[in-house]
């Protein structure tokens, strides 16, 4: 990419020790084709790996540092030394397409558009549970995201940089990488701003390959939405990525924590409660599995076993959100 004096969009990155990925982000970043000037900001959250050292190889980036401070934050400095009028975001585990920023901006047309989100591609194929992952989230995209969602994920999508800074941008007491990306969507919603999803702007994400990693996030992202749910108590109904799967899922879980308690004491109808119970989430989770996922029946049944223990640490997180706040 050559030296751009006035871009139109500007790309930014987070990145907390990003070693295995960022210098192929950065490859595909700078590739970008059929789109007007753009720049490139990466912001070191406060990395100990060789993270800044990769960085700096790149002479076309502009490398902020900061001490860590969480993602939301990185964002928001990133968007403050960004010289675009359009903020194009995603995440240090994240490929762009070749035409992402073109995509992006094309979905800018209609009225009220202040922000663009795309979608997933897979960059680790080879591991059966990133494939898993990956699977169900199209599902979500297919089926539930109209053109018009009430949310978007921050790993791909473009905002107009005016409205960001108006909106304050991302929510900095989120500290980890959940639910900022949702706080920010709905404060957009609520101030007459429209989101439009593109499909065919994609970045290809390296996807959870540990299910143990995998399920720590969960627990993550559940505790962190009891924040979220605090503030916008009303979506807690659903914000067209999440269906009635998902509360129920929820709903299971509590039930079937309170009959545990219960059948401590005395086991009786509550202790068969608690095994009717668990046998629902486990059915739900394998019809769903073999819905969602593409590979063969084993695969589907392991995904089915992860899922049902997600629904646990989701539980679990959000129970402890609300505790502790």
């Amino acid at each position: 990419m050559n030296e751009i004096l006035s871009p139109v969009v500007s790309v930014i990155i987070p990145v907390y020790n990003g070693e295995a990925t960022i210098r192929r982000v950065l490859e595909c970043a700078l590739s970008q084709q059929g789109c007007p000037a753009y720049e490139v900001i990466v912001v070191d959250d406060g990395s100990t790996d060789r993270t800044g050292e990769i960085v700096r190889e790149f002479q076309a980036v502009r490398l902020i540092e900061q001490a860590n401070a969480g993602p939301a934050s990185a964002r928001n400095r990133g968007a403050l030394s960004a010289r675009g009028e359009y903020l194009c975001f995603t995440d240090s585990d994240c490929l762009p397409h070749p035409d992402w920023i073109a995509r992006s901006l094309s979905g800018f047309g209609p009225e009220g558009v202040a922000a663009v989100m795309g979608t997933y591609g897979i960059a680790n194929p080879e591991s059966w549970l990133a494939v898993c992952v990956h699977d169900e989230i199209q599902y979500r995209h297919r089926r539930l995201l109209p053109e018009y969602p009430q949310v978007f994920g921050s790993y791909n999508v473009c905002i107009q940089k005016q409205i960001f800074l108006e909106l304050n941008g991302f929510d900095t007491t989120y500290r980890s990488p959940s639910g900022e990306d949702n706080d920010l969507s709905y404060r957009l919603g609520k101030k007459g701003f429209r989101i439009r999803f593109v499909n065919d702007s994609k970045v290809d994400h390296f996807h959870p390959v540990s299910v143990r990693k995998y399920l720590r996030e969960q627990f993550r992202h559940g505790f962190w939405r009891a924040k979220m749910y605090r503030k916008h108590f009303d979506k807690t109904r659903g914000d067209d990525y999440t269906f009635w799967k998902d509360a129920l899922e929820v709903a299971i879980v509590y039930a079937f924590f309170a009959l545990g308690v219960v059948s401590l004491f005395e086991f009786g109808m509550a202790g068969i409660g608690a095994a009717f119970l668990l046998t629902a989430l486990l059915v739900l989770e394998i019809v769903f599995a073999f819905l969602t996922v593409s590979l063969g029946w084993t695969k589907k049944l392991a995904f089915a076993m992860v899922l049902a223990a997600r629904s646990f640490a989701r539980g679990s997180g959000f129970l402890c959100g609300m505790v502790r706040r």
